[in-house]
């Protein structure tokens, strides 16, 4: 399997051109060479660099301001994540003289993972500034077949986790989206190009890639932790640990109040496929519950019909169960916005979060979060037909 950096015949043909790059940790091709040091060594040296959420450099934690810096070589590296919303999209002075704006970052498959959207913001700005795009495409390590999780319900849920509407597991591809995206806001033709994977199965998921896998931000760490995210990120929506300060974030979750063996107990009685939750205790190291000894589960994966959404949504159903008066729903801000629930924006909607306060049940809550309307379902399976550039073959 070739990704997008990979091939070197695409970047050549750049030489001569102005570039901006906009990437990250994980943008390394099979050898593990980051891209900054592929197009050197191509004689491809950017103009500017710019760094989405967590930063060029991936050192900041989730929802950190990221500032403004130079690379090695003293080219300016402007952070695309700051104090606003209005600091997630390029600056036009930014892209001014630029020829092409090159895109080289990793995706996991989940609508709330923010490096898709910061493309499509980008590429906006490209396109009112006449620079075209050229984005080096990557595998989805969920593969790119199984999708699940209703779209938002309104355009009051589009955020930056969510920016348009997809389902939580989409089975696309970065370049995909913003293929997707340019089609339906009229792109000039020809204004993003995207240099597809060769040799992709679209069945495959990370552990049939042949290379390893690169986090692509602080608590990414491994495809174990990328399985569980459609789901494990729903967490931020509530006062339970995401597992950060842990050593298995998303995968680790619970409470200084939660009973963990009960919890799994209850979760792995429901009948959902695909994993076993294990009781245990934890300390995070620092994020939510700090210092503090937790019960909990650890969600492990087991099969190939595991659906994060609903087993997480389910989790959360049971936790709240366990001690609604300690339990709380985050309303605190979160990513940019602070008049809707975090839940709702990560879910696309309110009902699941008011089906968990009514006290229904919660299998049911689980699979009506996990389904995707069937007008929708066949409205996304329709656009992945369409733009599925990245085709099984050698």
């Amino acid at each position: 399997m070739l990704v997008g950096l990979d091939q070197h015949d695409a970047l050549l043909r750049l030489r001569g051109s102005k570039i901006g790059l906009l990437a990250h940790p994980a943008s390394v091709d099979r050898s593990l060479r980051h891209v900054s040091e592929v197009l050197e060594g191509l004689g491809l040296r950017p103009s500017i660099i710019f760094g989405p959420e967590h930063g060029y450099g991936g050192e900041a934690q989730d929802m950190i301001t990221v500032a403004d810096a130079r690379d090695r070589n003293g080219v300016t590296v402007r952070s695309l994540y700051g104090d606003a919303f209005e600091d997630l999209v390029p600056k036009r002075a930014d892209l001014d003289g630029l020829d092409v704006l090159l895109v080289d970052m990793q995706d996991v498959g989940a609508r709330y993972y923010t490096f898709i959207w910061t493309a499509v913001l980008a590429a906006r700005v490209a396109r009112d500034a006449g620079v075209r795009v050229v984005i080096l495409d990557r595998p989805n390590p969920l593969g790119g077949i199984e999708i699940e999780g209703a779209l938002p319900v309104s355009p009051l849920y589009l955020s930056f986790v969510g920016l348009e509407p997809l389902p939580i597991r989409h089975g696309l591809t970065l370049g995909e989206v913003v293929l997707w995206r340019a089609k339906v806001e009229g792109f000039p033709e020809g204004l993003v190009t995207v240099v597809p994977v060769q040799g992709l199965d679209r069945a495959a998921e990370a552990p049939a890639w042949d290379r390893p896998f690169v986090m692509p931000s602080p608590n990414m760490p491994t495809y174990e932790t990328a399985q569980v995210y459609p789901g494990g990120c729903l967490l931020e929506g509530t006062n339970l640990s995401d597992g950060r300060g842990t050593t298995r974030p998303f995968e680790i979750t619970g409470a200084p109040w939660v009973d963990g063996e009960r919890l799994a107990r209850d979760l792995n009685g429901l009948g959902l496929p695909g994993f076993v939750a294990r009781p245990l205790t934890f300390l995070p190291t620092f994020h939510k519950h700090r210092a503090l000894a937790c019960g909990g589960v650890q969600v492990h994966v087991r099969g190939p019909d595991f659906r994060p959404v609903a087993t997480y949504v389910a989790l959360i159903a049971l936790a709240q169960r366990q001690d609604p008066a300690r339990f709380a729903f985050r309303t605190e801000r979160y990513e940019f916005r602070d008049d809707v629930p975090a839940i709702d924006l990560l879910l696309g909607g309110p009902a699941t979060r008011e089906a968990i306060l009514a006290g229904e049940a919660v299998r049911d809550i689980a699979e009506t979060a996990s389904q995707i309307p069937a007008e929708n379902r066949a409205e996304v399976l329709a656009a992945r037909q369409n733009w599925s550039i990245n085709k099984n073959g050698s």
